[in-house]
């Protein structure tokens, strides 16, 4: 499936990881804290030949460390969309749009927005005080 010089990046690589090698550490490291997870599709792939997308619901709970976030035994439940590039059939350029924020309320790393915690943050982060 995958092209020998594929990239993967989603909002919490810190750079696109390459190659299939790259790619299933990436997998086992994400198994291995959400030893329950599984991905379901939400809608229609879509591919013209040269790009694909693909929705979809990924879902688990965190059972063990994941890039020094210790377990939250939390269940969560996240929408994403995988957009591609493919070249001669395969997986070239691989993209993980999903919510961040959401995740990390999920899993009680965040605040929930439009909470007093949350606003604090913002105001933290220099964006000033915001009526919900």
């Amino acid at each position: 499936m995958c092209d020998a010089d594929v990239h993967y990046e989603d909002p919490f690589t810190e750079g696109p990881l390459r190659g299939p090698d790259g790619i299933a550490a990436r997998a086992a490291d994400l198994w291995s804290a959400f030893p329950d997870a599984r991905l379901n599709a939400t809608g229609p792939r879509l591919a013209d030949g040269t790009h694909a997308a693909a929705p979809a619901k990924l879902l688990g709970t965190h059972r063990a460390p994941l890039g020094g976030l210790a377990p939250t035994n939390r269940f969560v439940v996240v929408h994403v969309v995988f957009f591609c590039e493919l070249r001669e059939e395969r997986l070239f350029r691989v993209r993980a749009f999903l919510d961040a924020y959401d995740a990390a309320v999920q899993l009680g790393v965040l605040p929930k927005r439009g909470t007093l915690s949350g606003r604090a943050l913002l105001l933290l982060r220099g964006f000033g005080l915001r009526t919900p």
